[in-house]
Order: C-alpha cells, then sequence, then structure tokens
C-alpha cells in the first residue's frame, strides 16, 4: 500500500476515526450537498491555511483537522449560490471569520465521498483570502481547536503522526504546496475548470484505500 500521506491510501481504522462507514454494494447512499472554505492568508509573499480540528464526539472525522465547512441548508437553496452562502455560513459559525461575500468566494474543487460510504457529501471547496483584521475562534462544541499552516507543514506534521487529517484534506494540501504565496494560488485557481472528482474506497482484507480516477485498482469490482 503506498504511504499515506501521497493520498492513495488509508487503513480501516484511518477510516473509522473520519467517520466513514462502507455500504452494503448495491446500496448507495445520495450524498448530501456540502461546502468548505479554504481560507487563505500571506498576500504576494507566503501561504497558509487555516484549519480547524473536529470535535472527537463528532459522528463525521471525529478528531480531525478540515477546512472550515458543512451541509448545504434547506433555506440556502440550490446550485452554486446556496453552496457559497453555506460555505459563508460555515466559516462563521466553524472559525468566526465574516466578511466575505459569497459571490467574492473562488471555485477550486469538487468532491463527491465514494460511493463505498454509508455517509456520503457532494462538497464544493472554495477559496477566500483571509480579511485583515481576521482572528479566527473556535466555539469548543462542534470544532476545538483552529490553526494557520503552511501546506508542506501540515502534511510533515500528518507524516509524524500529530496532525489528524483525511484523504480530501491531504489532496489539497499537497496541490497547494505547489504554489509559494496564496497571491498565486487564487490567481490559478481562477482560472481552473473545476469537475467532480468521485474516490473509490477500494477494501483489500483488513485494509482499505482510496483511490483517485486513472490509478491503478479504481476500477475494480467491489465484493
Amino acid at each position: 500500500m503506498a504511504d499515506d500521506r501521497t493520498g492513495h491510501g488509508h487503513t480501516t481504522a484511518a477510516m473509522r476515526r473520519s467517520g466513514e462507514t462502507r455500504s452494503r454494494p448495491g446500496d448507495e447512499t445520495v450524498p448530501r450537498q456540502a461546502a468548505t472554505v479554504v481560507l487563505l492568508r500571506g498576500g504576494a509573499e507566503t501561504l497558509e491555511v487555516l484549519l480547524v480540528q473536529r470535535t472527537h464526539a463528532a459522528r463525521f472525522m471525529a478528531g480531525v483537522w478540515v477546512f472550515p465547512g458543512g451541509a448545504v441548508d434547506a433555506h440556502e437553496g440550490e446550485g452554486d449560490a446556496a453552496h457559497r452562502l453555506a460555505a459563508v455560513r460555515e466559516l462563521e459559525e466553524e472559525a468566526a471569520v465574516g466578511g466575505i461575500a459569497a459571490a467574492e468566494l473562488v471555485k477550486f474543487s469538487r468532491w463527491i465521498t465514494p460511493r463505498e460510504v454509508s455517509l456520503r457529501f457532494d462538497t464544493h471547496f472554495f477559496l477566500a483570502a483571509a480579511p485583515e483584521a481576521a482572528v479566527p475562534a473556535v466555539d469548543g462544541d462542534e470544532c476545538i481547536d483552529a490553526g494557520w499552516f503552511a501546506p508542506g507543514e501540515a502534511l510533515d506534521a500528518y507524516g509524524r503522526g500529530e496532525l489528524p487529517l483525511v484523504f480530501p484534506t491531504i489532496s489539497h494540501l499537497q496541490q497547494f504546496s505547489a504554489f509559494a504565496s496564496a497571491d498565486a494560488l487564487l490567481e490559478h485557481a481562477r482560472g481552473r475548470a473545476v469537475l467532480p472528482v468521485l474516490p473509490r474506497l477500494v477494501v483489500e482484507g483488513e485494509v482499505a484505500r482510496v483511490v483517485l480516477p486513472g490509478e491503478p485498482g479504481y476500477g475494480a469490482k467491489e465484493a
């Protein structure tokens, strides 16, 4: 199995920690619409992203560090506008950061939880530059800690076992590591074509691997 830091594999223990449980073959759950904000700081000089730690009592992704986000509420409507409203709301609820207009968010990616998982989300990831006066804070209930991380430093901490992360966060941090500044990442994202990514959860004995389209094993049939 490839090293987890490459984004190519997770043990079953890691999958349980994230709150992901496998559905029965043929029993596919419809994903719930969700939105996430990757808050950036550093301008033209550096790049740091905001991560929050979810409570250990959470049903989904308990104890792991994630970008602020959550499900779209019914009153927020449908489509891109609804995802943007949900992203701004979740950023305020989970990190106490306001002052960002929904229309100013830059869409970066769209990830759909594997069909093999029972608790599924269709998540739209947005980028936003942090307001200068922003001081992130958590409520101690849904999220219990927050911090700014350079993408490479977060991945190194994960590799040392100091920062619990899950597959989509790892994959995004790996992509962000290619950029020297927040401005450079935002400029790249503005010209980026966003297509849905649907990983697969492939179980081999006691090991569960997350596999992306085009990687070996992605087309394997579920047992």
